[in-house]
């Protein structure tokens, strides 16, 4: 009896789960209709409220303002109202930490997340999976000997979190495994373990 109800969690609770991040990713973008006003509000158009309306407004924007920015009047007006946001002391602080971190990962040329890694952490022989994210810069390069990178240890099982270390080169091994296999690995606790590329030497 016990194995059948720990067959059915293994059915249900990725569904679950599943359905609970969609509904809350729905639901964050569907607020988009807030900026609406009362009278173009589907609800009081149609007299119900449709999910997933908000989440099509919301990707619609998205892309409509990318394919406005990426020709040279856009991109003027881009760096104009980030001028803008320039001047303002605090604004100017939070905005650009954000984009910088947001170009890095989101960029197609930007070197963040673009290598797994096998590292010790927390303590000499035990390893874990991590990811190369640039390196060292500033101040910083003045106080470290030799050749180092920077490099971000994700928790389990939410890698959104995690940890952000300075080593050296020599003591990182870099992996032949893509990223998304590697978070997927960090994800399911080692559970979904990825093919081994040497595993015909086992044969």
């Amino acid at each position: 009896m016990k194995r059948y109800f720990i067959t059915g969690l293994l059915i249900w609770v990725p569904l679950g789960l599943t359905a609970w991040v969609l509904k809350f990713l729905i639901g964050t973008m569907d607020q988009s209709l807030l900026l609406l006003p009362d009278s173009l509000q589907p609800e009081r158009m149609l007299g119900l409220s449709i999910p997933g309306v908000g989440t099509i407004l919301t990707l619609l924007v998205v892309f409509i303002t990318g394919l406005l920015t990426a020709n040279i009047i856009g991109q003027k007006l881009v760096s104009f109202w980030e001028g803008v946001l320039w001047r303002i002391p605090v604004v100017k602080s939070i905005y650009w930490g954000i984009k910088q971190v947001s170009d890095t990962l989101f960029s197609s040329q930007g070197e963040a997340f673009r290598k797994a890694l096998l590292v010790q952490y927390p303590r000499e022989g035990s390893w874990t999976i991590a990811f190369m994210t640039g390196q060292p810069g500033g101040d910083v390069v003045n106080h470290l000997k030799g050749e180092y990178i920077s490099v971000y240890v994700p928790t389990t099982p939410n890698p959104t979190s995690g940890f952000f270390l300075m080593m050296p080169r020599g003591d990182v091994i870099e992996l032949d495994m893509s990223v998304d296999t590697a978070l997927k690995y960090i994800i399911s606790m080692g559970v979904v373990s990825p093919d081994n590329g040497n595993k015909n030497l086992d044969q």
